[in-house]
């Protein structure tokens, strides 16, 4: 069983995946990063310095011992207040388009560098063929023009 498990795991699938895992998470961090830090304060400020995780309403009673802000969101559901974050919701629908957009981008740009390259090695001449085989295409010839 545990080779089994060692064949398993150095497949390159797994190995592959491993890798666009780490990597997605890297992007994600990214993109949260540019939605949140540069994306929605600019929407922000054109629709008059508005903070979309700000819209949410509160569904239930604040403890009595909350000290915090009653307009922030993160303070209130902290302290476990239940909330319905449709701000919240925005930015993280905004945040999958602006992810689903780049890897559409990034897969556009890879298939049409992909089609390029194989329209690239079709319009290739064709290698020069070896001595031997120009040698054997003129005997061919000569052949061919006997009676």
């Amino acid at each position: 069983m545990l080779k089994e498990f060692k064949s398993f795991i150095a497949r390159g699938n797994v190995l592959d995946l491993s890798v666009a895992v780490i990597m997605g998470a890297a992007f994600g961090r990214i993109v949260t990063s540019l939605t949140d830090d540069i994306i929605m304060p600019v929407i922000g400020k054109v629709t008059g310095d508005l903070d979309f995780s700000s819209y949410f309403v509160r569904l239930g009673a604040i403890p009595a011992d909350y000290s915090g802000s009653l307009t922030s969101y993160a303070d209130l559901k902290k302290a476990g207040v239940p909330l319905l974050g449709f701000g919240q919701f925005a930015t993280v629908a905004i945040n999958f388009l602006i992810v689903a957009f780049v890897v559409f981008l990034l897969v556009r740009s890879v298939g049409k560098l992909l089609a390029k390259q194989k329209a690239e090695e079709a319009a290739a001449p064709a290698p020069a063929d070896p001595a031997d085989v120009v040698l054997l295409r003129e005997i061919l010839e000569e052949l061919k023009k006997r009676p």
